[in-house]
């Protein structure tokens, strides 16, 4: 059962109305007082509550609801309804425990999308919390604790359409874990976008997300869909979300509440019928406190938030991870696949990895790349134990770099593309490091 509490008898109406057509039972509650009777009565499985009721308009009477009913039923989720102007209101409602918010005039599509999500994710449900084996993880290696943990969280979050934040330093695989989480999806069959928005400059935001008209201004010469819109039915994954600038949070934070938007020079608006999977390596909530951020932005990309620990904290993943780097490298190649020695293992399980799991792979395909017979010692790894500048046989980590680089390019006849598939970088980066260290193709 789902209860709704709000002063305005309209409003009671109109959403009972949308959720009993969706097949949900519903009771309804115009004051504190009634809203908290039903809860002791009724033990309600989600609670859709107005912040604002007529005795007090600041909200307070809200938030003191909202605290009561996790006393009450701490395991209940609730979604706040709040006014645009209000939505400070709503974060302060987060942060007293609320599962989501949602503002008025609502959309009915939006709205059971967000109930069916908070009563899938409900600690209270019992089916999310069992184990399910047809998780497609492809492409994620390793059965650590930690990486587990992870994965239990996206299994369960996948059939759902929640916003989900993934967090982790670079190189540990956001990125993997936001197609298995579309992949497992009911929207697998449409579209997964990659946005990486650190990289869009403010001026183009509009136009590059939202898309733009003919004519729209110089250079326009005919109509152009957005990200969005590209990523309609399906996924939009924006990574690195933490280097997006203020004036397009505000834009992006405008299209994940309202779920529309138009595009440049045009007046039409559009449905964005997509789920939003966010990845960054920053430190959002002190970028919040420093006013560089928006709090009510931050509350609306993390319903769900999964941190993916660096390699350094699942170092039992490291040699299945090396031998699924040599298997691919080998296989590009045409090559047999080597064998890598103990001590070769357990070397690699010693270093540090700033760069995480993009660092073991360059350093296996390195030694793959270098090596010439069909077993990897411990020696092809020795100079990247002291880390990069230590010299070691008269050797660093630039210069194994550099003769990987080199030797991809001769075994290819200098074909670009084929030297970065097989270093496991793209041509730009590989035009960036022959470009680094003087190698003419």
């Amino acid at each position: 059962m789902i209860l709704i509490v709000d002063d305005d008898r309209a409003v009671r109406s109109s959403i009972g109305l949308v959720l009993r057509r969706a097949g949900y039972d519903t009771e309804s509650a115009a004051t504190p007082d009634e809203a908290l009777e039903v809860m002791r009565r009724q033990h309600p499985h989600l609670i859709i509550m107005d912040m604002n009721f007529s005795r007090i308009t600041t909200g307070e009477e809200g938030l003191h609801l909202l605290r009561q009913s996790r006393i009450l039923l701490p395991d209940v989720p609730v979604i706040l309804l709040t006014a645009w102007g209000s939505i400070q209101l709503a974060v302060k409602g987060m942060k007293a425990g609320a599962f989501d918010f949602m503002t008025k005039p609502w959309n009915n599509h939006v709205l059971l999308q967000q109930v069916a999500t908070a009563l899938s994710l409900g600690t209270n449900n019992k089916e999310s919390e069992e184990t399910h084996t047809g998780f497609d993880r492809k492409g994620i290696i390793g059965s650590s604790g930690t990486l587990r943990t992870v994965l239990d969280m996206a299994e369960r979050v996948a059939p759902t359409d929640a916003p989900v934040l993934i967090l982790g330093e670079n190189g540990t695989g956001k990125e993997l874990i936001a197609q298995a989480i579309h992949r497992n999806s009911r929207r697998a069959s449409g579209p997964l976008v990659t946005v990486n928005v650190g990289g869009v400059p403010g001026p183009l935001f509009e136009s590059e997300m939202f898309g733009y008209a003919k004519g729209a201004f110089t250079g326009a010469v005919s109509d152009r869909r957005g990200r969005f819109e590209e990523a309609d039915k399906g996924t939009i994954f924006l990574d690195e979300i933490g280097d997006l600038e203020q004036p397009s949070q505000v834009k992006l934070l405008r299209v994940l509440q309202q779920h529309t938007f138009e595009r440049l020079g045009e007046n039409l608006t559009r449905k964005a019928d997509l789920r939003v999977i966010c990845a960054t390596n920053a430190d959002l909530p002190a970028l919040v406190a420093a006013g560089k951020w928006r709090e009510d932005l931050y509350y609306r990309i993390n319903l769900v938030t999964l941190r993916l620990p660096p390699l350094r904290e699942r170092r039992e993943d490291i040699a299945p991870l090396a031998h699924h780097f040599l298997r691919e490298a080998a296989l590009r190649d045409g090559r047999p696949v080597p064998e890598i020695s103990a001590e070769a293992l357990r070397l690699l399980e010693r270093l540090p990895y700033p760069g995480n799991i993009r660092e073991l792979r360059n350093i296996v395909e390195s030694a793959y790349i270098l090596g010439e017979s069909e077993r990897i010692e411990a020696s092809a790894f020795s100079v990247v134990a002291d880390r990069a500048d230590t010299p070691i046989s008269g050797a660093t980590l630039a210069d194994m770099e550099r003769q990987a680089i080199i030797d991809a390019l001769a075994r290819y006849g200098g074909n670009l593309s084929k030297a970065a598939l097989v270093l496991g970088i793209t041509r730009q980066a590989l035009y960036r490091r022959m470009e680094k260290f003087g190698i003419v193709p």
